[in-house]
């Protein structure tokens, strides 16, 4: 199916069956411009600092091929992360039973043969990125996590360029004051979601080895955590092609003017990509990265929320 060549020291290079995009597989771990645990440099590669079980892990991937994909690592971590590589890219995942007939999604799923799912099994990891952005602007929960992993993050281990940061862990989490989220401009909800969050983050990391409907029913049972927050932990630690972010601000009015020209509300969503089961997150990637995906700009944006100065 593949082939694997393990290089002397903390290094890879896999060869898959079929191409694989490493720049449009790896986009959502990046929490934006500056995310501390996420670089892309010149040179095209991309690193990414994490928190594996055995430990902190630095990671370097580059393309080296339409299928070939080399890793290095630096770290405790190291050695676990390249051991799950092929796992993380989902190059065990089936696309046959993936037969869109929209003619847009049909075209990039024709121009981008090499899109990935992620699956970095890391839940609590995804989880705190997500939970900063339930219904905020992008732009301020980004600053925010910024804001945040630049203040309680480690350095990241290795060659690592300038200024990434290992993510905190859980129990650091946990331990911040409330007056801090507070001035990284998070809501007095979502920083207490973060906290019960991290009182069980161990517990919640078993929702990657478990069915997806057992793994939402494990997550919503913090409160504070909701199906589209789910459905963001989903698209990054759990391979989950499926998961559709309902109740997105402005993904149901884009796939609406994207597909059919009008906009749409949720349910209507989700009635009309159900066809599509089970690759609706798929589609909409596809659609994201092939430059096809809008809605038309009516007036000026919402006001940021700025919680910093009551």
């Amino acid at each position: 199916m593949r082939s694997v060549t393990v290089e002397p020291g903390a290094s890879r290079t896999v060869t898959t069956d079929r191409p694989i995009d490493l720049a449009c597989t790896l986009a959502p771990l990046g929490r934006g411009t500056g995310d501390p645990c996420h670089r892309v440099t010149g040179d095209g590669a991309h690193w990414h600092a994490s928190r594996m079980p055995s430990g902190p892990v630095t990671y370097r991937l580059a393309q080296a091929g339409p299928c070939v994909v080399q890793a290095g690592a630096w770290g405790p971590g190291a050695a676990e992360f390249l051991a799950g590589l092929e796992h993380m890219l989902c190059l065990d995942e089936d696309v046959s039973a993936f037969l869109p007939d929209h003619p847009k999604i049909v075209d990039a799923h024709r121009r981008f043969p090499g899109l990935r799912m992620l699956r970095t099994s890391l839940v609590f990891e995804a989880l705190v990125p997500a939970v900063l952005e339930q219904k905020v602007h992008t732009v301020s929960a980004r600053a925010s996590w910024r804001k945040l992993v630049r203040q309680y993050g480690e350095p990241a281990p290795g060659p690592a360029p300038d200024g990434m940061r290992l993510p905190p862990d859980a129990d650091t989490w946990r331990r911040i004051p409330s007056w801090v989220y507070h001035r990284a401009n998070v809501g007095p909800q979502r920083a207490q979601t973060i906290v019960r969050a991290a009182r069980i983050a161990e517990s919640l990391e078993r929702a990657a080895r478990v069915a997806p409907a057992e793994a939402a029913r494990m997550l919503r049972s913090v409160p504070g955590i909701g199906v589209w927050t789910v459905a963001e932990i989903a698209q990054r630690a759990f391979g989950d092609a499926d998961a559709l972010s309902v109740g997105d601000y402005h993904l149901a009015a884009a796939v609406g003017w994207t597909l059919l020209g009008r906009p749409i509300d949720d349910e209507a969503m989700v009635d009309y990509l159900e066809p599509l089961r089970p690759h609706r997150y798929r589609a909409i990637r596809l659609l994201e990265i092939s430059g096809q995906f809008h809605k038309p700009k009516f007036g000026p944006r919402t006001a940021l929320t700025d919680h910093t100065w009551h």
